[in-house]
């Protein structure tokens, strides 16, 4: 699934959430939130959940 980085971004900021802080709240690893939010890598629809749930917004909120 295709999460737009910006989109991301702007809801990490909302929230004032970094990598780490993300990481730890929808208990993916730092590593892979990084990877997401720079384009290296699509996410699997369930991690988009994960991360959509932890910044408590949808998921389309989030994706392309």
């Amino acid at each position: 699934m295709k999460i737009d980085k910006i989109k991301l971004h702007v809801a990490m900021a909302h929230k004032l959430y970094t990598a780490k802080k993300l990481s730890q709240k929808c208990g993916v690893s730092e590593a892979t939130i990084c990877r997401i939010s720079n384009g290296v890598r699509e996410a699997r629809p369930s991690t988009v959940e994960k991360i959509a749930k932890a910044l408590n917004v949808a998921v389309t909120d989030i994706t392309t």
